[in-house]
């Protein structure tokens, strides 16, 4: 963010005070907005989040003497530059923590004088991937199954805090328990990084957890009833709210997401929404025509016919009789014939197909190929 960005901020404005405002002034407005707006009063507003993040960052500057008055300075400067020319670094405005500036007031506010007690953020649980295995019928009509999972979860001895059972916690003092340090980028780039002292937790113990020794992180094995909706295609992933990892410190259930897995069929195939069947015709039924009785799945079978000169691969389609579509609807059943020929006649239907080649030996097949050739 460059320096010109920086200028256009009224920190005064956030916080709703006067550039003339005292320093009690400044420090009690602060205290109202973020009492009002803190995350760990308002776990699903991002929005209030979000004001909570800009009242910070106004209070980190304002609310410091020297800051304070180096902002000023810079925003009575034209175009933020002194007269000499050289560019002011607002890095070093904004990229320092002050003792007893943010973190003081945060503390009295959350904590009362005594950090054992400061809140924790919630934190949401882990998404969890699995996958499985239904018959082709099931896939069609939906089914409810039963998924064996393993997932990350707060461990069981210290649930989740990382500390051991009956000691007390304190804040971390490398990032004074916000869960996160900020790590400079150059010039006035910050970028936020989980504290790697509490990994993100706000909250240290100098006794660990001797079962997750001091990750506060264990394994659950559980079983999760998933249904499966009607239609439901091969290797489709699908997203169920909330089955997936426990959540920390009051925050909300990761999600499941489960890839299916659809087994095939002896008769029918899959196109989409629709369903397919190759189905066996007679020699005379393609060359004369005929009516060729299909079964359908889940149904009474239906009556296709077939018109005279029929070549083998051509497709039917009987219409509303295939897979069951999100809004209900169906996709159709596609047919397509092959013409069967027998490995063995016997004499009268020999001399029958005899019969027919010598009534079409004038018009051979394959004339047209050599012409073209």
């Amino acid at each position: 963010m460059s320096d010109a960005d920086w200028i256009g901020k009224d920190f005064y404005k956030v916080l709703g005070v006067s550039k003339d405002a005292t320093a009690d002034q400044i420090k009690k407005a602060y205290r109202k907005l973020a009492r009002a707006n803190h995350p760990d009063s308002n776990p699903d507003d991002s929005a209030k989040h979000e004001r909570f993040k800009e009242v910070a960052a106004a209070y980190d500057v304002v609310g410091d003497a020297e800051k304070r008055k180096r902002y000023d300075e810079i925003r009575s400067m034209p175009h933020g530059y002194g007269a000499g020319g050289a560019g002011f670094d607002l890095s070093d405005l904004f990229g320092q923590r002050s003792s007893g500036g943010l973190g003081d007031v945060f503390g009295d506010i959350f904590r009362g004088g005594r950090q054992q007690q400061r809140s924790v953020r919630p934190q949401r649980g882990q998404d969890v991937e699995t996958t499985a295995t239904i018959g082709f019928d099931e896939a069609l009509d939906g089914v409810t199954v039963s998924l064996a999972l393993s997932s990350d979860a707060p461990c069981s001895t210290c649930a989740g805090t990382g500390g051991k059972p009956g000691t007390r916690p304190r804040v971390c003092a490398e990032c004074d328990g916000a869960g996160f340090v900020v790590a400079s980028m150059g010039g006035a780039f910050n970028l936020n990084e989980t504290c790697p002292s509490c990994g993100g937790r706000q909250l240290v113990y100098d006794e660990p957890c001797p079962t997750c020794l001091g990750s506060g992180r264990g394994r659950s094995d559980r079983k999760v009833q998933a249904r499966i909706p009607a239609g439901v295609k091969d290797g489709q992933r699908i997203r169920l709210r909330g089955k997936g990892g426990s959540g920390e410190h009051g925050g909300p259930p990761g999600d499941l997401y489960v890839t299916v897995k659809v087994a095939a069929h002896r008769l029918y195939g899959r196109s989409g929404d629709n369903l397919t069947l190759q189905v066996p015709i007679s020699f005379d039924e393609a060359v004369l025509g005929g009516e060729v009785r299909i079964p359908v799945r889940g149904g009474a079978a239906v009556t296709l016919k077939i018109p005279p000169g029929t070549p083998t691969g051509r497709t039917f389609r009987v219409r509303g009789k295939g897979a069951t579509r999100r809004d209900g609807s169906r996709g159709d059943l596609l047919v397509t014939v092959e013409v069967h020929v027998p490995a063995t006649v016997d004499k009268e239907a020999r001399q029958a197909v005899e019969a027919y080649r010598a009534a079409t030996v004038d018009a051979p097949l394959r004339s047209a190929m050599f012409e073209e050739a």
